[in-house]
């Protein structure tokens, strides 16, 4: 293939990739499965042939190396955009999700996925520790699935559920990462004469998974600091460096946690989170960038793995039987017994409702396949099955759970609408993290102008200035005089007390005691329509 087709097919499969993500924005479909499918189709040769082109292949070892790469940049961006400051109160659930709540994910779901191939006879050898890999592979959350959806509408979430999930998924990536590695080992081993001479035992696999978390974390926390005070220190003449320089970092973290037996997404994870909520130099500008490169990195990594898998292998009843049930056990199962157990120190902070959401944001995206991909490079027995199983779990979870995020949001009367929010469309401006004080939009309306249109009459909380107005594609800088038109946009700013009077305050305790006579009351409408029923058939 010429280097010129390589390019026109390269940029045609990403202009048809981000007008689906325009697609999904509009009708509440995952961006990211429109991605896969755009994948699919320019790789499948049965449906390019349609066409008159050949399918677009790419081989495995690539494969695996572009993923690692685009995982690494996906996850140091992160903890470069996480701020501490919204995660600390949640730290505690947080860390218990991305670890144990994977940890029992994964037994309870390879528990099932091996009774459930020796019952339908699909291959004769699934042993418990090859059940238990496949489990470890799609037992993390994918958070860029998550709030791509959440975005679509424009919806938050109540009672610091948004930070929380941030957290979770950003973090139980390198625990899932760490089991399916050393089940790698485990199921490669018992393939040996040696192996199933000495037998498999729990300890090792228990250190390993220590070993590793910890030295990821510290290695994490360590670089992440020191390149901090490197980039205090140096200064570059070209500004444009300094986001290539902690894009080394990022580069520079990964190896040199794998090459010291660390955790190597872990330490990405944590390098990013030191980073990013320390100051340097055009910091704003080196977040921006990095944003524009994770986006940049999810549709390569989408786009890939679709043309890795051919449509007609996921009709083979061996692969689409299983695959449907394993997605009903993690949905209805497995994510959210995982939930009930992690959550029980935090019964307080986190009500039914809030686990109830907890469960069903168990959202898989693209890391559950690159970890397929991994045991495809390995060499394990029965691979290729392993990763079209995961192939059609994913595509199950976007479609079932993706696609209702936002409608189990609301049904459970945890969303935000957009205007509580804090945002910024219109203004391309932000405040360095040292200033206490906040910027966010405000569209003028009716209500605003009620009692006068100029800048002076209308009601402004206290120790809030409106330093700016958007009119059509003009900016002024107003004055008490100023007069306000209804659609005008104004950039205020405001400290982190008065900003809380723009936030819709509610009691918490009448918010649940409302949802529960809701759902008793909706039961008891079940029940009289069903005893009518039967009266009739008497």
């Amino acid at each position: 293939m010429h280097v010129e087709f390589f390019l026109l097919i390269l940029s045609l499969l990403f202009f048809v990739s981000i007008f689906a993500d325009k697609i999904g924005y509009k009708y509440g479909v995952p961006a990211l499965l429109l991605f896969l499918v755009v994948g699919m189709f320019f790789g499948s040769y049965s449906m390019t042939g349609l066409i008159g082109m050949s399918g677009v292949q790419i081989d495995i070892d690539t494969a695996q190396g572009l993923s690692t790469v685009a995982m690494c940049i996906i996850l140091f961006t992160g903890g470069l955009e996480t701020k501490l400051s919204d995660i600390k109160s949640v730290l505690a659930p947080g860390i218990t999700l991305a670890t144990l709540g994977v940890l029992i994910t994964c037994v309870v779901t390879g528990a099932i996925i091996h009774l459930l191939f020796g019952w339908i006879n699909a291959v004769a050898s699934v042993s418990i520790w090859l059940a238990l890999l496949m489990a470890a592979t799609m037992s993390s959350t994918d958070s860029a699935s998550v709030f791509s959806v959440l975005r679509t509408n424009g919806i938050g979430l109540k009672h610091n559920l948004r930070p929380l999930l941030e957290l979770e998924s950003g973090a139980n990536d390198p625990m899932a990462y760490v089991l399916t590695t050393t089940l790698i080992g485990v199921v490669l081993s018992l393939h040996t004469i040696a192996g199933l001479e000495q037998g498999i035992t729990a300890l090792p696999i228990i250190q390993t998974i220590v070993i590793q978390l910890v030295m990821g974390t510290v290695l994490g926390l360590v670089l992440g600091q020191g390149l901090v005070q490197l980039m205090r220190r140096v200064k570059l003449g070209n500004e444009a460096l300094y986001p290539i320089m902690i894009l080394t970092a990022c580069i520079f973290i990964f190896a040199i946690t794998y090459y010291l037996q660390g955790n190597t997404y872990l330490a990405v994870y944590v390098g990013g989170l030191i980073i990013g909520n320390n100051k340097f130099t055009r910091k704003r500008q080196t977040k921006s960038f990095f944003s524009g490169l994770a986006w940049l990195s999810q549709l390569m990594m989408f786009l890939m793995l679709g043309l890795m898998v051919e449509p007609s292998d996921l009709l083979n009843y061996h692969v689409w039987i299983p695959g449907l049930i394993i997605s009903i056990v993690m949905i209805f199962i497995s994510r959210p017994l995982a939930v009930l157990l992690c959550m029980l120190p935090f019964r307080k902070q986190y009500r039914q409702r809030d686990r109830l959401m907890l469960s069903w944001v168990g959202l898989k995206g693209a890391v559950p396949i690159i970890f397929a991909i991994m045991c495809k490079a390995q060499g394990v027995p029965y691979a290729d099955l392993i990763f079209n199983v995961v192939f059609l779990c994913t595509i199950v979870s976007l479609l079932v759970q993706g696609t209702t995020l936002t409608w189990m949001a609301r049904k459970l009367k945890l969303d935000v609408p957009r205007e509580q929010e804090r945002s910024l469309e219109f203004f391309d401006m932000d405040l360095p993290d040292e200033i206490q004080s906040s910027a966010r939009e405000v569209e003028v309306t009716d209500t605003i102008l009620a009692k006068g249109n100029t800048l002076r009459e209308i009601t402004i909380p206290p120790r809030t200035l409106v330093i700016m107005v958007r009119r059509g594609e003009d900016f002024f800088i107003p004055t008490g005089s100023s007069v306000l038109e209804k659609g005008d946009q104004l950039l205020v700013i405001s400290d982190k007390d008065a900003e809380a009077t723009y936030k819709h305050i509610t009691d918490e305790a009448e918010e649940d005691a409302l949802w529960r006579s809701e759902v008793r009351a909706n039961m008891r409408k079940r029940f009289d329509r069903a005893f009518a029923w039967m009266k009739r058939k008497k």
